[in-house]
């Protein structure tokens, strides 16, 4: 990459390009919003209206209810899914139908008056005799597609969207329109529809459930008196009564069973007595048991005592003691009668409660006999009093849900209501100028910078004498500014730098006169060259000479171009011989010599062109005046043509001793100036330097380049004119 490359590629290149082109990047940012305006202009405004609604789905007591209007949680799906039933195709036609927008031209296509091409097709095919008539449609037996219809509703619905409102029951509603008073009602057609349609859905499915409960109803209670038949009947081939039979035998088997223990324990105490009678048990059991028993033992004890004591002391014969004996003897006879009589009467007692026992034993086993076998026909009687419970309960169960059903429709509301009704809008929504506007200037700026950066990068041109430097690697000795009208006056161009020596034209000249003086080689004859036409070389030369003539040297100027001569135009000069002359010998170059009317330098005109234009450049006749010419003048001048095209320009080049190449300022191809300095070189030819013509003082001081300074307003005091 080139020096000049990198420079132009930089930020720094690019701002330059931006404030040098800053005409084109002002005409970008007035145009653009001017077409957004006027393009806007011509969108007619639209309005839309916003209502809203909260959702919110109660709950149901009722399985049934339950079963029939399930109650899905408000998540967001939930809540997604209302919006897309509210901007659904049925809400949209309960909407043009409320709003009349079927024969609204809006929304009604086929309303809609023909457009004017439409209209010139019509005429032009009424001007060729063509039918334009729509041929009767045909019968259709069947649906009928009605297009007209059918794309209102497809607008209707494109126009009305919902959506609802993050972390909340709302649903926002919207619809669009020209007319702000048909957004609003069109919105709050679409609410009230929505709401209605919830309402009316609800209804129908408590009806629904109410008719189920209803024929639940009646099943249940046909099997009620089927059970309560079949189990009248089971207890007549049973003989059983109704709650009474169960019960007797029950208490029955329980007082046996009492009485029974009640026996038992009298039997047993009838053994212990009859044991204790029988001295079995000992004394105590006894006595408790026979209490004249033991007193008649303790008298009879007293009487042994009485004995043993008469017959220790008197003896056996003595009479108390044989008395005492005999009435111990009777004492025992007593008693044993007594115990005899005592226990009769105990074994006696005995045996009626052993007798009872078993009477009360047989009593309870057939009890429980009879208690089993009513137990067995009760069981298929306990199961059918089960199922007319169960179905009784059913029924019942069912006759409160038919009760709070209808409890529940008279109060039921619908899930959604109107929290904000829409109202017409004051001011469309579309086209919004203001944002278009800013976007439009936003799009504008970015386009500026689009088109000046596309400008940038094709522009193979060259901006100053820096670029011009890095390019070509010799120094640009002089930016030659462009004269405007109105700065020149009533002068011409040529005559500028001579009339108005104070001026930055002139100085330019100047500083190019000083740049070539101070070449280490002090050249005598300068070529002055361009690659291509109207570069500006023709006035360069002039402008160079007159103002190195006023400068005190002698100058002389050559017109090499000779198929595009301009000298004697510009310098005034007469009819006479000219360069071609001299080289064909017809004229000596004295004589061909014509002074400069304002500053007396000399010059030679071209002369009559001639198709031995180069052959005359070649000749030693060419050499030999450029010889004579050192001898009598200070600085020679070569006004040589196109490089490019024209092949005497080298031959001039070369004939030099130095050339100077001008580049026209943001107008020449580097591809093409690049062409022109290896000609030149290939010719041999000694580049000194060049000179960036024609530049626009103005621009090229906003591009902000080193050398633009010159233009600068704090040097306009040293410049007049």
């Amino acid at each position: 990459m080139r020096p000049a490359d990198r420079t132009r590629d930089s930020l720094s290149g690019f701002l330059a390009a931006l404030r040098q082109r800053g005409a084109t990047f002002l005409a970008v940012l007035v145009l653009v919003p001017l077409c957004a305006w006027l393009t806007l202009r011509q969108i007619p405004p639209v309005y839309t209206a916003t209502g809203s609604l909260i959702y919110e789905p109660g709950g149901y007591n009722l399985r049934e209810l339950q079963s029939i209007l399930r109650e899905d949680p408000t998540t967001e799906s939930m809540m997604s899914s209302q919006a897309e039933i509210l901007q659904s195709l049925h809400i949209a036609e309960i909407v043009a139908q409320r709003g009349a927008l079927f024969d609204d031209p809006e929304f009604a296509p086929d309303r809609r008056p023909p457009s004017g091409l439409a209209r010139l097709a019509a005429e032009l095919l009424g001007l060729l005799g063509m039918e334009t008539d729509t041929p009767a449609a045909e019968p259709v037996y069947g649906p009928v597609l009605d297009p007209g219809r059918n794309a209102t509703l497809v607008l209707v619905r494109d126009r009305l969207h919902a959506a609802p409102v993050h972390f909340s029951h709302v649903v926002e509603v919207t619809f669009t329109a020209e007319s702000p008073v048909v957004a609003a009602a069109a919105v709050n057609n679409a609410m009230d529809a929505y709401i209605k349609d919830q309402y009316a859905a609800k209804h129908r499915m408590v009806e629904a459930a109410t008719d189920l409960l209803r024929s639940q109803k009646a099943e249940l209670t046909s099997e009620v008196h089927r059970i309560e038949e079949a189990a009248a009947a089971y207890r007549d081939r049973h003989g059983m009564s109704q709650g009474m039979h169960a019960a007797i035998g029950n208490e029955q088997v329980t007082n046996l069973t009492e009485d029974l223990n009640k026996a038992q324990i009298d039997l047993a105490s009838a053994n212990s007595r009859l044991d204790a009678a029988r001295g079995n048990a000992g004394a105590q059991a006894q006595a408790a048991v026979a209490p004249s028993v033991v007193q008649l033992r303790a008298q009879l004890e007293q009487l042994a005592g009485q004995v043993q004591a008469q017959h220790s002391r008197f003896g056996p014969a003595y009479p108390d003691v044989q008395g005492l004996t005999r009435q111990y003897a009777d004492g025992e006879r007593a008693l044993k009668a007594e115990i005899a009589r005592v226990v009769a009467a105990t074994d006696a007692d005995q045996h009626a409660a052993a007798e009872r026992v078993a009477s009360l034993q047989r009593l309870l086993t057939e009890a429980k006999t009879a208690e089993q076998n009513a137990g067995r026909a009760q069981i298929g009687l306990n199961a059918l009093d089960r199922d007319l419970t169960a179905a009784r309960g059913q029924l019942q169960a069912v006759l409160d849900r038919i009760q709070q059903t209808t409890r529940q429709a008279a109060i039921e509301s619908s899930e959604a209501h109107e929290i904000s009704q829409a109202v017409p809008p004051d001011r469309p929504t579309s086209p919004r100028v203001a944002p278009a506007m800013a976007a439009s200037a936003a799009a504008a700026v970015f386009l500026g910078l689009v088109l000046i950066y596309a400008l940038h990068l094709a522009d193979a041109t060259l901006h100053s004498g820096d670029e011009l430097r890095a390019l070509t690697g010799v120094p640009c000795l002089a930016l030659i500014p462009e004269v405007g009208k109105r700065a020149l006056g009533h002068l011409r161009i040529q005559d500028y730098a001579a009339r108005r020596p104070l001026t930055a034209f002139a100085e330019q000249i100047r500083s190019l006169r000083a740049g070539v003086s101070l070449d280490i080689d002090h050249p005598q004859i300068i070529a002055i060259a361009a690659a291509r036409p109207a570069e500006g070389k023709s006035l360069l030369a002039l402008s160079l000479g007159r103002s190195a003539q006023l400068g005190g040297e002698r100058v002389l100027a050559i017109e090499c171009d000779v198929r595009q001569a301009s000298f004697r135009h510009r310098l005034d000069g007469h009819e006479g011989p000219g360069l071609t002359d001299v080289l064909r010998g017809a004229a000596e170059w004295r004589d061909a010599m014509q002074d400069d009317a304002v500053t007396g330098m000399k010059f030679i005109a071209a002369g009559k062109p001639a198709p031995d234009i180069l052959a005359l450049f070649l000749s030693d006749e060419m050499r030999q005046l450029l010889a004579e010419a050192r001898e009598h003048f200070d600085l020679i001048l070569l006004d040589s043509p196109p490089v490019e095209a024209m092949t005497e320009s080298r031959i001039a080049a070369t004939l030099a001793d130095a050339t100077l190449l001008c580049v026209r300022w943001r107008s020449t191809p580097t591809r093409t100036l690049l062409r022109a300095l290896e000609i030149l070189n290939d010719a041999h030819a000694k580049v000194i330097g060049t000179v960036l013509t024609r530049v626009d003082p103005r621009v090229h001081l906003r591009s902000g380049y080193a050398d633009a300074g010159v233009y600068h307003r704090r040097y306009r005091a040293y410049f007049r004119g």
